[in-house]
C-alpha cells in the first residue's frame, strides 16, 4: 500500500502539516492531486460511455427499435456530453497519465460483455454489465471527490501564503523561468 498516486494523495499524512512544508512541495502535491483528479475524471468518462451504450441497448429492446446501437453510437455518446455540468466545475488542463490502463480496467470489469456487439448479449448480461459499470462509477466518483477535497486544501494553503505575504508572484515567475531554461524551452 501507498505506492500508487491515489494512495499517496488520499493518505491523511499528505495534507498533514502543510504550513511546515515549502511552497514548492505544496505545489508539487497539488499538482499530483490534480493529475489524479484528471485520471479519475477520464476513468469516469469511460464508464459513463459504457453505461450509456448498455442503457441505449436496453431501451432499444424495450421500445422495439430497429436501429442498432452501433448506428446510433455518436448520438448516444453525445447526448450526455451536452447536458448541464454535474461536477465541481474545475477546468482541467492536464491529460490523463494512465489512459491505456484505465481503458483496460474498464474492459476487464465485464470481461465477457463485448460492447461492440451489445445486441448479441442476453438481457441478464446487459443488466449485469450495467450494474457493474454503475458500481465502479460510483466508487471512482467517491475517490474523485476525496481528491478534490485534498486539492482544495492544498490550494487554500497556497492562497493563504500569498495573502499573508509568505509567497510572491515574482518568485513563482522566476522559478518558472528557471525551470523553462533548464528544460531548454
Amino acid at each position: 500500500g501507498g505506492r500508487r498516486r491515489i494512495d499517496r494523495v488520499l493518505d491523511p499524512d499528505y495534507i498533514e502539516g502543510l504550513d511546515r512544508l515549502g511552497l514548492a512541495e505544496v505545489r508539487a502535491r497539488r499538482d499530483d492531486a490534480a493529475q489524479e483528479e484528471t485520471d479519475l475524471s477520464y476513468l469516469r468518462r469511460l464508464l459513463h460511455g459504457r453505461i450509456d451504450i448498455v442503457r441505449a441497448e436496453q431501451k432499444r429492446r424495450t421500445e422495439g427499435g430497429s436501429a442498432s446501437v452501433v448506428e446510433q453510437l455518436a448520438t448516444i455518446l453525445a447526448d450526455n456530453a451536452v447536458g448541464p455540468a454535474m461536477g465541481m466545475g474545475r477546468y482541467q488542463t492536464l491529460e490523463p497519465s494512465r489512459a491505456e490502463a484505465h481503458r483496460r480496467h474498464v474492459e476487464a470489469l465485464v470481461s465477457d460483455a463485448d460492447l461492440s456487439d451489445v445486441s448479441s448479449l442476453p438481457d441478464e448480461r446487459l443488466e449485469l454489465a450495467l450494474q457493474t459499470y454503475a458500481k465502479e462509477e460510483s466508487s471512482v466518483s467517491q475517490r474523485r471527490r476525496q481528491v478534490q477535497v485534498v486539492m482544495d486544501l492544498l490550494n487554500a494553503e497556497i492562497a493563504k501564503r500569498y495573502r499573508e505575504g509568505k509567497a510572491s508572484v515574482d518568485e513563482l515567475l522566476a522559478a518558472e523561468r528557471e525551470r523553462d531554461e533548464q528544460q531548454g524551452l
